[in-house]
């Protein structure tokens, strides 16, 4: 049976079943940020300034205090909230305790963003053997191999990653997706190889692992002008290939980080103007699942 697929908004969560979409009507009229899977359970930052659950029911678990929330990722002692300003939750019974060893990280200074606000935390990844990685914006990514007890930077800042991503059952692969192309790590984050060959251009919001693929999303630049999806191998040919079956030629914005999803060979991925798009063989072909919804934010496969 195929996995769900979950679809946040900017007003509302959908529910993708094979052919069926139906909103989620406890978080009607919300905006969903993030989102993320934990076994039976599906984690959700609603609006930036609460932490929901789906656990049979959706409820409120607890309420974001200070700058608005930007991820969830489930770790082996709850659930991590990254937050604007680079900060980080931990979800402690029902209440988000900020995670004072992140405010100490070697490098911590040194964060920005381009247009002088702080940093932001964009994406968290858990990889299998529990390590924690934590792309900040614009701070590189930032590793706890010890449960978040303590941190230590894994790549160069100006590398700009958009996204980091845990493979989902080799621990020792962290890929990224940055203005700089597709970073691969094949040591749990100690080093990093960057690679565009076969890109149209090298500015990367998004990458998704499709079974024995790797899928990424490509763009001109920051305004997402001639954005594409591209698919290769994650072991062997080291060029990547357009994916086009199904997909229009370019797409006029970014499809952004938390917006490309997979699990399996079923790939998932959302735009701001409220498409949604599916493969179910890792990529090579494309059909166009869903149209008219409010922009997307984020997309979760089963």
């Amino acid at each position: 049976m195929e996995p769900s697929i979950l679809i946040g908004t900017g007003a509302g969560l959908w529910e993708l079943a094979g052919d069926v979409a139906r909103p989620v009507e406890a978080l009607a009229g919300h905006r969903v940020t993030a989102l993320a899977r934990d076994g039976a359970k599906t984690w959700a930052v609603i609006d930036g300034a609460a932490l929901w659950a789906f656990d049979g029911a959706w409820a409120p678990r607890a309420t974001v205090e200070g700058p608005p929330a930007t991820w969830v990722a489930p770790t082996a002692t709850g659930p991590i909230v990254g937050t604007e300003q680079g900060h980080l939750l931990r979800l402690t019974a029902d209440r988000l305790a900020r995670l004072e060893s992140f405010e100490t990280v070697r490098g911590r200074e040194a964060w920005y963003q381009p247009w002088g606000d702080p940093a932001d935390v964009r994406s968290i990844a858990v990889a299998g053997d529990g390590a924690i990685h934590v792309n900040v914006h614009v701070g590189g990514v930032v590793r706890s191999r010890d449960g978040g007890e303590s941190w230590a930077p894994t790549v160069d800042i100006e590398a700009d990653v958009h996204q980091v991503l845990a493979h989902p059952t080799r621990p020792e692969i962290v890929l990224l997706a940055a203005a700089e192309g597709f970073g691969l790590s094949r040591d749990g984050g100690d080093s990093y190889q960057f690679a565009t060959a076969g890109l149209h251009a090298h500015y990367l919001r998004a990458v998704a692992v499709a079974g024995e693929h790797v899928v990424i999303s490509a763009s001109a630049g920051f305004h997402g002008r001639r954005s594409a999806l591209y698919r290769r191998p994650l072991d062997g040919a080291p060029r990547f290939e357009r994916c086009a079956a199904g997909l229009p030629k370019w797409f006029d914005d970014n499809v952004d980080t938390g917006c490309l999803a997979a699990a399996g060979s079923l790939v998932v991925f959302g735009t701001g103007d409220g498409q949604v798009y599916r493969s179910r063989d890792a990529g090579e072909r494309w059909e166009l699942a869903l149209k008219g919804l409010p922009p997307i934010g984020c997309v979760v496969g089963g």
